[in-house]
């Protein structure tokens, strides 16, 4: 009695069966993955030639990711197979290609840090400016989930610094005018 390899396939997928990854449509990049192992796995001994072109030409003609994850199952597939923290059966990293967008920059947020960070050269002028830039940045980046929060506290915590010193430079000069009188 004679039991199907992996790679001959188990028929197509029913209905009834929960859908997965696997059931995704192959792309011509994933077949070349794909042949890419298998070719590898022939180069390393571990499939004759005859059984290499076989699972070629089902690579070739594969229709789902599935299809040619079974064309690979028992071979290693590159680095992935040595490490010791194995990602779960099935799982594919989303490209980056693919992953959303990183929200935008809140403008108001970097105004904020540059007002904040030019408070040595310009002797605590821009401290005002980097107080009310990185309030109203915080304020509008709560509202619209825009990224920048940091860059708006950065600046806020340098003007804040800024304002405090001046602050206590203008009431150490009254105290001081006072206090000769």
């Amino acid at each position: 009695m004679s039991y199907p390899t992996p790679w001959q396939g188990q028929g197509p997928q029913q209905p009834w069966q929960p859908h997965s990854g696997a059931s995704m449509l192959a792309a011509t990049a994933d077949r070349e993955r794909a042949v890419d192992v298998l070719r590898a796995g022939f180069a390393e001994g571990r499939l004759r030639e005859d059984e290499l072109e076989k699972r070629i030409a089902r690579a070739y003609d594969a229709r789902t990711v599935g299809e040619l994850m079974l064309l690979v199952a028992d071979l290693p597939q590159g680095p992935q197979a040595t490490v010791v923290h194995m990602p779960p059966p099935g799982f594919r990293p989303v490209p980056p290609t693919f992953l959303p967008a990183p929200p935008p920059t809140n403008g108001k947020a970097v105004g904020a840090l540059v007002c904040g960070l030019l408070i040595v050269p310009t002797l605590g002028l821009t401290g005002i400016p980097a107080v009310i830039l990185g309030h109203t940045a915080r304020a509008e980046i709560r509202r619209t989930d825009e990224g920048g929060d940091g860059l708006a506290l950065t600046g806020l915590i340098f003007g804040w610094l800024a304002v405090s010193a001046w602050t206590l430079l203008l009431m150490l000069l009254v105290v001081a005018g006072a206090s000769s009188t």
